[in-house]
């Protein structure tokens, strides 16, 4: 079954601009847009109560003045943290964002939206993907639209929920070993994702040879990166991706 007519930008903006704004948050989203990136990378999890929420890390010590795990809180208490002023004070008063207030402003925007499905120790991925998918899908269109995961469950259960021509599935490696082809074929996936410092030559020719497109994350050195677009590299997310735009190849 074909997959989505996906116009890959050269350029994501990883976890919105995270380099200029607090990552995940509606913020971080508006300053991709506005400095003239139509895609970002995002990702979400479950809070207690089966909310799905924009966040990465399984506590909320590292993005917010709280110190909780993401298991134990609910959408109250965790709309009572503050989610910007740890990047700096003029972002104070940020709340995490849900997923469907991210979805709406997505949408309005018109941007294009490659979504991580964040599995932590201990949380259930069929019970992230139910909650997650059908939102997703009723949000926005095919062509705008990457879910991906380093969890082979998680992903097999969105591609049972949806096929291949409505949902784009990534596959994300720390290296392309030796069971990448199998991982991808088995819940038919449109895109790699790899690790753009472990990444061979060998291995991204491999990738396109097999006809899968291939990303990289999170590149931030233009120049180190450089000798990879060559390799048949389409797309790099980045924490600043205003630095690759005068190092793109023609």
């Amino acid at each position: 079954m074909p997959h989505p007519a996906i116009a890959l930008p050269r350029l994501m903006a990883h976890r919105g601009l995270s380099a200029h704004a607090p990552e995940n948050t509606l913020t971080a989203v508006r300053a991709a847009c506005e400095a003239g990136f139509p895609w970002v990378e995002l990702d979400v999890q479950l809070l207690g109560d089966a909310t799905p929420v924009i966040w990465h890390d399984a506590t909320v010590r590292r993005c917010s003045d709280g110190r909780a795990r993401l298991v134990d809180l609910d959408l109250p208490r965790a709309r009572r943290l503050d989610t910007g002023a740890w990047f700096c004070d003029r972002f104070r008063g940020e709340r995490m964002a849900t997923l469907r207030e991210m979805l709406a402003l997505i949408e309005e925007l018109g941007m294009g939206l490659n979504l991580e499905l964040k599995v932590t120790r201990g949380r259930n991925p069929a019970a992230l993907v139910d909650s997650v998918l059908p939102t997703l899908l009723d949000a926005l269109p095919p062509e705008r639209l990457i879910l991906s995961s380093f969890h082979d469950g998680a992903l097999a259960r969105a591609r049972e929920l949806a096929d291949s021509s409505r949902l784009a599935l990534g596959v994300l490696f720390e290296g392309i070993g030796r069971e990448w082809q199998s991982r991808c074929a088995a819940v038919d996936a449109y895109s790699v994702h790899a690790n753009w410092k472990r990444l061979s030559q060998r291995g991204a020719h491999a990738v396109r040879e097999a006809g899968y497109h291939l990303l990289c994350y999170t590149a931030n050195d233009p120049t180190a990166f450089a000798h990879q677009w060559a390799w048949g590299v389409e797309s790099v997310i980045s924490d600043d991706p205003a630095c690759f735009v005068d190092h793109l190849p023609e």
